[in-house]
């Protein structure tokens, strides 16, 4: 890290694999990925390194600028000349439309055989408020600087970018950080390829603070760079993820279609089924910044958690064993406005972050406490769940253990805030932008081939489509997010918050069927000119206002089966950037789409 003359701070961060001890002392390490200083050397016995899964944390305040120079160091020998191209940990799924090298533009392959050759990155800061240049975008990914790389491939996206100019296998991007205090994350956004490398542990927090946060008197202190050994925490970010381990401590994830639903083939090209990708992954382990089922010990007084959900798939309904609330201070776009709730279950959909307090004060040295996970093993559709879909109880069920130790007079006790700033309630005149969310299916075996996002007038549309969301800089829309398929999705907007306005339930068939017919809600003459149907003339209920926790800025919504999720958001700057569904395997997929906001 070094301070620029133009009042960036810049760092140099690089991607490596490397082995760490995620599964308890005594059992072999897990080769992963992850991020790090790119002049530290990489993690071994006896050596000091920052590269870990997940990341370190990044911290920095609102308005302070960084420029990160992101550098690919997946080879075997980092920073030297000859050193040659890793494969991926897991298999790659060529039929897909991905980050591919040997292809003109990114686009799929008919070869059923997994992919092993060097790998494409591209990291996101994920709810940055940042220029498309610097945001991500899944085909501006680049390959690692390799003695051996094939010269049959390409070594970049066909819309790779860079803020300044940067060497090969890296790219520059800048970041404003102009935005209120808040809890964001960094991870990688490759196109098709974005499940297989968060999951190898490319993700980590980044942090804003704001002179709002610093006078409310949270519990503190945060991790910071230099703390002394032994220095205690009162303030923690906790990344939750589920894994699957392999009996030699490897992580595993599936190399077959068959692991979700025992679909066997046949595939692409005899059918339109991948042969490798799975609609979801569910992995049998919980892991807290990168360590599985750990605990913390506490101290009975308040702790300040920033709670990140960072699995593939998985949907977490936190709560704890006894009784002890979550008090929520804020969501991904910072503070929630007036009193904080106080709440004895925590919903979070993959991406969504919950910042929170907990008040351990009424406990005695000696207890423990278990935090639970009573999501489902399974797609999540709403709220309650069923109790035969319920996490393990004795695996997926836990996420980590809190032990009470004696009281301390060190950090900031703190308080609870009896209220939090208010916040501004967007509004427009421009009319609703709908958006819908379907499933396309292999009819023969009853199997999900895709999932993809559409309009009222094109429910099927691929990434590669002509892009429908095209927005003028400046405006502020109204999305009414359709959703037709049985399960819920997390909706991610790249760079915008966003407030959640409502949800009401509409009648699925009969709005389907007027986008296909093209005749609008009551039917008409079939020489009529085609209609795109307004979602809310299909409601079948009253509307459903947002959540207690949902009342602040967003950048990642829950929208629910049979339900139009409504949410309104301005777009300040132009560029080219994406939206899609957080589900890593969907999104990989085709449940992306571009997004245009034009000068």
């Amino acid at each position: 890290m070094n301070q620029a003359a133009d009042g960036f701070t810049e760092y140099a961060i690089a991607v490596r694999q490397f082995q760490q001890q995620v599964l308890p002392t005594g059992l072999p390490q897990t080769t992963v990925w992850g991020y790090g200083n790119a002049n530290d050397p990489s993690p071994a016995p006896g050596v000091v390194s920052s590269f870990n899964y997940p990341a370190f944390t990044i911290e920095t305040r609102s308005n302070a600028p960084i420029r990160v120079t992101w550098m690919n160091q997946l080879v075997d020998n980092p920073g030297n000349p000859d050193a040659q191209y890793l494969p991926h940990l897991f298999a790659i799924d060529q039929t897909l439309h991905w980050a591919n090298p040997a292809a003109r533009m990114d686009m799929e392959s008919m070869s059923p055989e997994p992919y092993m050759g060097p790998v494409p990155i591209v990291t996101h800061v994920h709810g940055a408020h940042v220029a498309a240049e610097s945001d991500g975008y899944p085909e501006a990914w680049f390959m690692p600087a390799a003695s051996n790389l094939p010269e049959d491939l390409r070594t970049q996206g066909n819309l790779y970018a860079s803020a300044q100019p940067a060497e090969a296998g890296s790219a520059v991007f800048e970041y404003s950080n102009s935005q209120r205090a808040t809890t964001l994350w960094y991870h990688d956004h490759a196109l098709g390829i974005t499940r297989l490398n968060v999951y190898a542990g490319m993700a980590g927090f980044w942090l804003l603070r704001d002179d709002v946060e610093d006078g409310l008197n949270l519990p503190g202190p945060a991790p910071q760079l230099g703390d002394e050994p032994g220095t205690r925490y009162y303030e923690i970010p906790l990344a939750i993820q589920d894994r699957t381990f392999a009996e030699d401590g490897s992580l595993w994830y599936p190399d077959e279609r068959s692991y979700f639903d025992g679909y066997s083939g046949p595939f692409i090209p005899e059918t339109t089924v991948p042969p490798i990708w799975n609609p979801k992954f569910f992995g049998n382990t919980m892991l807290v910044n990168g360590r599985t089922w750990p605990y913390l010990e506490v101290e009975p007084r308040l702790y300040r958690f920033r709670l990140l959900n960072g699995t593939n798939s998985r949907f977490l309904l936190l709560k704890f064993n006894t009784e002890l609330a979550f008090h929520q201070i804020g969501t991904e776009g910072g503070l929630l406005p007036g009193a904080p709730p106080e709440l004895d279950q925590i919903l979070l959909a993959p991406a969504e972050r919950a910042d929170v307090i907990v008040d351990f004060s009424q406990f005695q040295p000696g207890d423990e406490i278990v935090l639970l996970n009573l999501g489902p093993d399974e797609p999540f559709g709403e709220l309650p769940i069923e109790p035969e879909a319920l996490a393990n109880p004795e695996t997926t069920g836990q996420v980590m253990q809190f032990r009470v130790v004696e009281l301390t007079d060190n950090g900031n006790p703190g308080e609870i805030p009896a209220s939090l700033p208010p916040i501004e309630r967007l509004t427009t005149e421009l009319p609703a932008r709908t958006v819908t969310l379907n499933e396309e299916m292999f009819m023969p075996a009853d199997v999900p081939v895709e999932a993809l996002l559409g309009t009222n007038t094109d429910l099927g549309l691929d990434w590669s489509d002509e892009i429908t969301e095209r927005i003028q800089v400046g405006d502020t829309e109204i999305w009414n997010i359709v959703n037709l398929t049985g399960d819920a999705h997390p909706i991610h907007l790249h760079l915008v918050n966003f407030q959640v306005i409502e949800r009401i339930p509409f009648d699925v068939d009969r709005f389907h069927d007027a986008v296909v017919g093209g005749r609008g809600p009551h039917g008409g003459d079939n020489n009529a000119p085609l209609e795109a149907p307004d979602p809310l003339d299909f409601a079948i209920g009253s509307a459903h206002d947002p959540l207690s926790w949902e009342m602040g800025w967003k950048d990642t919504v829950i929208a629910y089966p049979g339900m139009v999720t409504r949410i309104i958001a301005n777009f300040d700057m132009a560029g080219l950037y994406v939206w899609h569904c957080h589900i890593l395997e969907h999104e990989d997929n085709e449940m992306m789409r571009p997004m245009l906001v034009t000068e």
